[in-house]
């Protein structure tokens, strides 16, 4: 029964997927005996909600998630597998495009909190960043007016020059 699942623990949360392709398969293969497949999951979040929101401090909805997606394709960001805490760390690469930003990782190390982490996204089911540097990049980006935030709500709305942003600094399409 090992190596069947993994865990992912978020705070008091532990979220359940499998360990990889060869278990999906081998379920996948078993479901023929089983009788069918269940529906795929399709969230109820409002539009505006599941596209761009706050998640505490930092970006989430499916920006968000597209945001994680992003700088781990471009390498710059280094996952540590051996811990149970979801930690993540900039690569060198991406120290420097942070700091193009003009955010000061050295100090944003230092403040009393995580640094980096795959938060679980609740309208994606799927991780963002969370932590100190995303905390930090959402600040970047209302100073910035790259975003608005909702006065009444946590919803973000990505404006003509963050999605411009997103494109030249990510190769984001927003």
């Amino acid at each position: 029964m090992q190596r069947l699942v993994k865990v992912f623990a978020q705070g008091k949360h532990r979220y359940y997927s499998l360990e990889g392709a060869n278990v999906a398969a081998a379920l996948e293969a078993l479901s023929v005996l089983a009788g069918g497949s269940r529906a795929a999951f399709v969230p109820s979040t409002p539009n505006r909600l599941r596209a761009a929101r706050t998640c505490y401090d930092h970006i989430a909805g499916t920006l968000g998630v597209s945001l994680h997606d992003r700088f781990q394709t471009l390498g710059w960001l280094s996952t540590d597998s051996t811990t149970s805490n979801n930690a993540c760390d900039l690569t060198l690469s991406g120290t420097k495009a942070f700091e193009v930003l003009g955010i000061d990782i050295e100090a944003t190390r230092m403040l009393r909190r995580h640094f980096a982490y795959a938060c679980v996204d609740w309208s994606e089911r799927r991780p963002h960043l969370g932590g100190a540097l995303a905390a930090t990049l959402l600040k970047v980006a209302l100073k910035r007016k790259w975003m608005l935030q909702d006065l009444d709500s946590r919803a973000l709305r990505v404006t003509s020059l963050g999605r411009r942003e997103m494109m030249t600094r990510f190769g984001l399409h927003v």
